[in-house]
């Protein structure tokens, strides 16, 4: 796993076995991948729709970087998906986001700051498990995908929650976000195991 993964403030850590597991079905995996940057894509553009520079300046630009970086991400999987014979499937569902997403209070600043936080652990875990990929595929070009997204995916963390600290007063947001991680740990330890980039560990 690249050097820096070991920074995240995450408070579990994944270990070669689950991508041994996960990487055993890449198409599944691939399938799973591409609806997680659609839905990452879909959640900056709302982020951007709903508060359009309330809290900060950049704001939109800032989204639709970030958007605009999701979608790139979702058409190189579709890429490879296509390669090795998959195709997306109409639904999708992902139990780990929505409970995250489940902690988002409603209304005021409480919402929007604990919705910058849920991207921020979300982009956090995504780069950890794509380091782990990255680390453990045999397939090179896989491999390769991987290691840059996990890049990618460490400067989004960065990115919300450095609006974060923006939003709200650097005491508030520290209580919130270490809340938060204890929460994305138990969260994550009952997903059920799978080819999926936020299943369980088996």
């Amino acid at each position: 796993m690249p050097a820096e993964s070991n920074d995240l403030p995450l408070l579990s850590r994944t270990p070669e076995s689950w991508a041994r597991a996960a990487l055993a079905d890449p198409v599944a995996l691939l399938i799973d991948h591409a609806f997680l940057e659609k839905k990452a894509a879909n959640n900056a553009m709302e982020l951007m729709t709903r508060w359009p520079g309330d809290w900060t300046p950049g704001w939109v630009e800032t989204m639709t970087a970030i958007a605009r970086d999701e979608t790139a991400h979702l058409a190189q999987v579709v890429r490879l998906l296509n390669k090795r014979g998959g195709r997306l499937e109409r639904i999708h569902k992902n139990p780990y986001a929505n409970a995250l997403r489940l902690l988002v209070r409603k209304g005021g600043t409480g919402e929007i700051l604990d919705r910058v936080l849920v991207s921020a652990l979300i982009e956090a875990r995504s780069c950890e498990r794509f380091g782990v990929l990255a680390e453990t595929a045999t397939d090179q070009e896989i491999a390769a995908f991987y290691k840059a997204l996990w890049a990618a995916e460490l400067g989004h963390y960065k990115v919300f929650l450095k609006l974060a600290r923006k939003i709200a007063p650097q005491e508030v947001v520290t209580a919130r976000w270490e809340q938060m991680l204890t929460e994305e740990a138990l969260i994550l330890n009952g997903q059920t195991p799978g080819p999926r980039i936020h299943s369980g560990v088996a």
